[in-house]
Formats: C-alpha cells, structure tokens, sequence
C-alpha cells in the first residue's frame, strides 16, 4: 500500500470519528488572543481565536428528574488530592476518576443517542453559524465612578472643586435615601458579559480552532460559551 493511500485511510478514518460525535447547539472554548485574517474577498477580518479540548458527557439532566433539559460536560482531568469523594464519584462514569478541572452545561434537547462518556465534537459549530459568546471580563480593580461608568467629569479649571467626583447621589426629606442602581465608585468587571450575533469566521477540527469575528470578553485562556442564536 502507497504512503498516499494509508494517508487517505487514516483521513477518512479521522473524519468518520468525528462524524460518530456528539453534535449540539454550542460549545466551550478557551481563549487565546487576537489575530487578523483575510477573507475570500481579501479584506482584513479581525479575529479572536479559541482553543477547543475535548468535552466529555458527565451528566444527562431530562424534565423529570431536573425540571429541565441539558447536557452536562467535563473538560481537563486535575489532581485527585483537589477533588471530594463525591466529585469522583459523579464524574467516574465519564472517565475522569479524579475529577474534573471544568464542568459546565448547555440547555438542550436530549439527543436521542447520546451517552455518559461521549465527546462533543468541535463540529457543532461551523463556518457562517451567529453564535451568542458569554465569558466573564476582565476585572479591573476599585475604580472611581468617571472610569467605571465612563463620566464626562467636571470642569477641569482652578477653582472649579468638581473634577472626577461622582456628583450629588440623595434626595429630599422622601425618600430620603440613595435610590438602587445609583452609579458610584466600586468594583469594576469580572462580571459575566455576553456578546449577541458574533460570526463564527472559521473552524479547523484538526487544530483545534475556532475563529470568530471581533472581540470576546476575557483575558487569555478564559473559557467562554458559545451558542447558536435562533
């Protein structure tokens, strides 16, 4: 057999395992910075690229036993020393005995072969699909309320005693409190953000990559949720 045909075979063979994979509405990725691509059109696309690992089914939550429908994924095995009994117990059945460094999950409708210890194919997403992308941002600290809520600020002359404060924030004799929402000084990010209508650019199985279009929330290897948007 020519080094040609056992390449063909072992394609093929490659492509038939990820055809037998679990195909859902979304997936989880890892982030890893931004970069500039040209599309067919030769226009420059700013891109963010992701790291797809391998999800495995640890869990399958139906309307009777849960309230609701969803599928449950473990990613990356950890040490065992940092798992409890009962996280390895739960898990076990998936093929991470000692635990898993990530679980998480996506409302779905249960497949109809879908299995504990199925691996979600990074296929479930392809290219040209609009996907919601939810991740949690970066965390920038205690900052003043001009920052954290982008203020215009007050006049910045001698003499004004306005600058970067908040500004008044009470009421009169009624209520006579600070009203819930008031805009002041805390902490700002690491907060959960989602980003709607987002254009999956690419995805290449064999690297293990999926290329989006703009900005994601996060800094480097933050792991984000992508779902199709109906």
């Amino acid at each position: 057999m020519s080094e040609n045909t056992q390449a063909n075979d072992a394609g093929a063979s490659s492509s038939d395992q990820g055809s037998n994979q679990l195909k859902l509405n979304g997936l989880f990725a890892f982030k890893e910075g931004m970069a500039t691509i040209y599309d067919d059109q030769g226009e420059a696309v700013p891109v963010t690229v992701l790291r797809y690992e391998p999800w495995v089914v640890s869990q399958i939550k139906t309307k009777e036993n849960d309230g609701y429908a969803a599928i449950q994924l473990a990613c990356r095995p950890k040490k065992a020393k940092n798992s409890s009994a009962a996280e390895k117990g739960h898990l076990k059945k998936a093929g991470f005995e000692t635990g898993a460094a990530f679980v998480r999950e996506l409302r779905h409708e249960i497949p109809a072969d879908v299995k504990l210890g199925a691996k979600l194919s990074i296929e479930s997403l392809k290219k040209g699909d609009i996907v919601k992308i939810t991740g949690k941002s970066k965390g920038r600290g205690f900052q003043g309320s001009q920052r954290r809520w982008n203020f215009q600020g007050g006049p910045a002359s001698h003499g004004s005693k306005f600058h970067r404060r908040p500004g008044s924030s009470g009421n009169r004799t009624w209520p006579g409190r600070v009203m819930p929402g008031k805009k002041f000084p805390g902490h700002w990010g690491d907060e959960v953000v989602t980003v709607k209508s987002v254009r999956i650019v690419d995805v290449l199985p064999q690297e293990g990559v999926v290329m989006v279009k703009g900005p994601v929330p996060g800094g480097r290897h933050t792991l984000v949720r992508l779902v199709k948007e109906v």
